[in-house]
């Protein structure tokens, strides 16, 4: 990247709303149905049908716009998006365009030299169109010989997300999404997958002379179907515009296409305006007016946002500003977390939770994301007792490996297991004193170095009694009796 240039993102993102049925009929907006099987002469845009809003949308974009700071319009209205694609049955989209749900908000990210505002345009709401499926293998336009439709998709109720153009990097730009997604999933306005095209993304981005206001050419980039295809994107693109602007060449506003198989973007066609579309007023659906308390209603609805929970967090004992980002990069995970730790030390709750659970969890490819706590096969109260008894020493870290795995396996309570398969700690002082003294007579070796000064040699003794008694002993009275013992 030239050091003379700066690049400009703002990025455009498209999520679907969690519910029921479409928005403007009653067709399911279930994933996965058989090809064109959940459609009506409404989202099939059949002559003498007419669209039905449905109230559920509303609140959910209301919510999603509340939690990004925006301000609600007291009024809005819908308008027809004119174009003709085959994925688009009317030969046009219901959207809005000069009366937005919402306007003027921001979202505030988190980078190395610290926090950061992005602004936020506006966020309103349109119909999904149907789904092109190209026959080719990895699925790209530019190499199919011919096009599926599948129609499932065509009327599923979304919101546009608009930033304004302040990103200043693909970094930014990922840390941005990643921020967004988890506001839309802690709302639960969107499930957020992408996999199944529940949130995309098309990015705009140009380069400038570093310390002109002027903006450059705008070059729009589609088809990037995750957030790592969209910062190698933006990082390919911004290499190519800058080393074309050095060379004197001469940029125009086009749309370009993210092939993920050869790293880099293709040409796809020049850009629309606003002007192409020919927007104009629908005139089956009426002016929404939306009460102050009605917005208020919307406002008493959103949980604990992501940042307010990490922050939270991070006021707790020994918890860092990492822990506290880990566990709440998903709600559940973070739900999951405030429940152990009702009567349990935070950082040993923090790590069982992020370290042995979710290892295994992600072994057996669950998503906490996707996941609920009620099908998990530890409980939260579970965890945080298995957390208490290794923090204040009742077990041991390697018995207490013993027992989570047992608990995993059969979802039993740790005080259960523990005194079922013998497992308690030993503590007694007579009973610690023989294997120390057992350690000590049979290393005299180690001994002797640790009496020389070498603490390591400690380490190793502390070892030995714990292999003898199969990890039960009291580590820390271990230490304290060797120590003694040895002096």
């Amino acid at each position: 990247m030239g050091h003379d240039y700066e690049v400009v993102i703002g990025l455009e993102v498209h999520a679907e709303l969690a519910t029921a049925s479409k928005v403007f009929c009653g067709c399911p907006t279930a994933f996965g149905a058989p090809p064109n099987t959940q459609t009506c002469p409404v989202c099939l845009g059949l002559p003498g049908s007419l669209p039905v809003f449905n109230r559920r949308v509303l609140e959910l974009a209301a919510k999603a716009a509340l939690a990004l700071g925006c301000e609600i319009a007291p009024h809005t209205k819908f308008d027809r998006k004119n174009y003709f694609y085959p994925d688009l049955p009317k030969a046009y989209q219901i959207s809005q365009y000069d009366l937005p749900l919402a306007r003027h908000g921001r979202l505030l990210i988190d980078l190395p030299e610290g926090s950061k505002s992005i602004g936020i345009t506006r966020v309103h709401i349109e119909e999904d169109a149907g789904k092109l499926l190209h026959q080719t293998a990895g699925g790209q336009i530019g190499r199919a010989a011919s096009s599926l439709v599948d129609y499932n998709r065509a009327g599923v109720p979304l919101i546009e997300i608009v930033s304004e153009p302040d990103l200043r990097s693909p970094e930014e730009a990922y840390a941005y999404l990643t921020e967004l997604k988890a506001i839309l999933r802690y709302t639960e306005v969107s499930d957020c997958n992408m996999e199944e095209g529940s949130l995309r993304c098309d990015a705009n981005i140009s380069v400038r002379p570093r310390g002109q206001q002027a903006l450059g050419a705008k070059i729009e980039v589609k088809n990037m179907n995750s957030f790592k295809n969209v910062r190698d994107a933006l990082a390919y693109e911004a290499k190519r515009q800058v080393q074309a602007v050095s060379e004197g060449a001469v940029l125009t506003q086009e749309t370009r296409l993210w092939d993920a198989e050869q790293g880099k973007t293709l040409p796809m066609r020049g850009k629309e305006e606003a002007h192409d579309y020919r927007y104009f007023p629908e005139p089956d659906l009426p002016l929404l007016e939306l009460e102050p308390a009605w917005i208020e209603d919307r406002r008493r609805e959103l949980p604990e946002l992501p940042r307010a929970r990490r922050e939270r967090l991070q006021k707790l004992p020994q918890l860092t500003a990492y822990d506290a980002g880990v566990l709440t990069s998903s709600r559940m995970l973070a739900d999951f977390f405030d429940a152990a730790v009702a009567s349990a030390p935070p950082k040993a709750v923090s790590n069982w939770l992020t370290g042995d659970y979710l290892g295994r969890l992600n072994a057996e490819g669950k998503d906490l994301e996707y996941e609920t706590i009620a099908t998990l096969p530890i409980s939260p109260s579970q965890l945080g007792q298995l957390a208490t008894l290794t923090s204040s020493g009742e077990i041991s870290s390697k018995i207490g490996k013993q027992v989570f795995e047992e608990m995993y396996a059969t979802g039993k309570d740790p005080d259960e297991i523990i005194k079922s398969k013998g497992l308690s700690q030993i503590s007694d002082p007579q009973a610690l004193a023989k294997l120390v003294e057992q350690a000590i007579a049979e290393n005299p070796g180690p001994a002797a170095e640790y009496r020389k000064g070498k603490q390591q040699a400690l380490g190793f003794l502390v070892g030995q009694v714990m292999k003898a008694s199969q990890g039960k002993a009291n580590p820390q009275r271990v230490n304290q009796l060797l120590r003694e013992k040895l002096q």
